[in-house]
């Protein structure tokens, strides 16, 4: 009860699911998808799915992440906010210049 938001953002999380799939295109038919492992982290997707890269021989075979959009769209704004904050986005878009911090003044009218 006094936690109830820890206890929500819990749940939230165990919801947001990331599929890592498997997509291996036959050289004379069509593509065939399946999924290789159910995650409840983007972590522990993208770790799967590095793994799985790594083992892989075959060329016909690929391996990507899929979500529902909300959970992708929510990952990405995170990842891009903590990139915007950390000062990581521009270093990485030198054509974007970094605005410069300026101390807002507020006056008070009484």
């Amino acid at each position: 009860m006094f936690n109830k938001k820890k206890e929500d953002k819990m749940s939230n999380e165990k919801t947001k699911t990331w599929l890592v799939i498997e997509k291996y295109v036959y050289s004379n038919s069509s593509a065939t998808h399946m999924v290789k492992k159910t995650a409840y982290s983007i972590q522990e997707a993208i770790e799967f799915k590095i793994a799985l890269e790594k083992l892989n021989e075959q060329k016909e075979v690929v391996y990507y992440l899929a979500s529902d959009v909300d959970t992708v769209l929510e990952s990405a704004c995170k990842h891009h906010n903590e990139s915007i904050e950390n000062g990581t986005y521009y270093d990485n878009h030198p054509e974007i210049k970094k605005p410069e911090k300026k101390e807002v003044e507020e006056e008070i009218l009484f």
